[in-house]
């Protein structure tokens, strides 16, 4: 019998556990277009709780709670300023362009750490009539393509504020906040407090099988459930997936633990810098990245080629002790060899 594959490519790809299964087959269902899912409403207002918002909406996916967020900030022919390699705009499709008519502007950021003085440097609010006008700024916690960065906080308040001084709309992308709460043991309305917006996923280490949930205040959510149904994704007896979305705030969070300590150790066993893992992802550079995650996946083991020279590992609820030694066993050599 051969051993079973270990997928690193994302943490995306968790299965449901026997236990959330459970909660999916028991959820009690409505019509969540009119607004009586049970399981649905719970979990918004569960999570717009946690983040310390007034309301929250319940989406498919990541990229539509980000694009729904972007959307009630900025409007067509304006201007988003975010990094280069922030996940609104390189895994996006270029949604904010082709939906909201949205034009970015972005600045460099080594590992995604975010840094003020870049902002500053590259916005231009109320630019005039000849020239377009940055009216928000987005920034990502933690950083997906920077490699799990933990953004720090000082420099967070300081874009807030730089932010609020030209009165831009601020939006976070917090897909993975949950791992930058475990990580500096901060709380999560603390991490998400002073921005307008806020996305964060339920099928990012979470391990629930879809769903993203937006924050604001009641009357943007109002105007994003609106654009949800206009974009065709208002849902109905949403309470199967809202359950699982619940079971895994309730008991997959402090788990993340977990997750980041082995990432730490495969980084390690693959001469990763120490210090630069800071949750659940490895990023490596290599002479060719397709060639390594190519022979890697003829041994069972599955990783993401992000770009010629760039490979991303990220560890999950699925990967245990025994699949992370796999995979070291099998991808040192390899990134011995392309190193």
């Amino acid at each position: 019998m051969s051993d079973p594959v270990v997928d690193l490519r994302s943490d995306t790809v968790t299965k449901p556990s026997p236990a959330m299964r459970s909660a999916m087959a028991e959820a009690e269902v409505g019509d969540d277009v009119y607004g009586d899912d049970p399981e649905g409403n719970a979990l918004e207002a569960e999570v717009a709780a946690l983040l310390g918002y007034e309301a929250a909406l319940f989406v498919p996916s990541g990229s539509l709670s980000n694009q729904l967020g972007l959307r009630l900030l900025v409007k067509p022919g304006e201007e988003l300023a975010c990094d280069s390699t922030a996940h609104v705009v390189r895994a996006e499709l270029g949604a904010a362009a082709t939906f909201s008519g949205i034009t970015t502007r972005t600045w460099r950021a080594e590992r995604g750490r975010l840094a003020a003085a870049d902002v500053a440097e590259i916005i231009t609010p109320d630019a005039g009539p000849y020239l377009v006008s940055t009216t928000a700024i987005a920034v990502e916690n933690t950083h997906n393509f920077g490699g799990g960065t933990v953004q720090p906080a000082e420099e967070v308040r300081a874009v807030q504020e730089l932010g609020r001084r030209h009165g831009l709309g601020l939006h976070l992308d917090g897909a993975r906040l949950w791992n930058a709460h475990v990580a500096s043991g901060t709380p999560l309305s603390t991490l998400a407090a002073g921005f307008d917006t806020v996305s964060v996923c339920l099928s990012k280490g979470l391990g629930a099988p879809i769903g993203s949930v937006l924050v604001s205040d009641a009357a943007r959510i109002a105007e994003a459930r609106i654009w949800r149904k206009r974009y065709g994704a208002g849902m109905r007896q949403i309470g199967i997936i809202a359950a699982a979305g619940r079971f895994a705030l309730q008991n997959n969070i402090k788990r993340l633990a977990d997750d980041h300590e082995r990432a730490r150790w495969l980084a390690d066993q693959l001469g990763v810098a120490a210090g630069t893992v800071e949750t659940n992802i490895v990023v490596l550079s290599v002479t060719d990245a397709p060639a390594v995650a190519a022979a890697a996946r003829a041994q069972g083991v599955l990783v993401s080629a992000l770009g010629p020279t760039f490979l991303r590992l990220v560890l999950h609820l699925d990967v245990d002790e025994s699949g992370v030694e796999r995979a070291a066993a099998v991808l040192r050599p390899l990134v011995t060899e392309a190193a």
